[in-house]
């Protein structure tokens, strides 16, 4: 069994893990992140995407967050989402909409357009297809 450190993942509405982990893997500011025990302290922001969790002994779970904060102390992995759910939880086909509804705004030059918020949107429901698919690619 490999060494561990605790790890606590919450959204605005709930606390949706807490328990030993033995790495976290997630999308940084600046690139993908992986946190294991010993890591140095860091508090990075986070871009959404899928959250990869391995928990003591092993068994893998994968988060889907919209952003947030991630905080790694000595004996604490705090990750502060502003949405974060199971991906067995994300549905697939409002992504999929979404993502397409998200690239009609931005290709659509002439309304009321906010390019802004239509890539914002458009990243948004791509991360959650991208999390969809690790956890189609962890069953395999």
């Amino acid at each position: 069994m490999g060494m561990t450190v605790h790890c606590d993942v919450v959204s605005a509405e709930t606390k949706i893990y807490s328990g030993l982990v033995e790495m976290l893997i997630a999308a940084g500011s600046e690139g993908d992140l992986g946190i294991s025990p010993g890591h140095t302290p860091l508090l990075t922001q986070l871009k959404p995407g899928p959250v990869r969790i391995i928990k003591q002994g092993g068994e893998e779970e994968i988060l889907y967050v919209s952003g947030g904060y991630l905080e790694v102390q000595p004996n604490l992995v705090t990750l502060l989402a502003d949405t974060a759910v199971r991906a067995k939880d994300v549905d697939e086909a409002a992504a999929l909409e979404a993502q397409k509804e998200a690239e009609k705004a931005l290709a659509d030059k002439t309304g009321e357009f906010e390019f802004s918020r239509a890539a914002a949107e458009l990243a948004e429901a791509v991360a959650q297809l991208r999390t969809i698919q690790q956890l189609r690619n962890k069953m395999r």
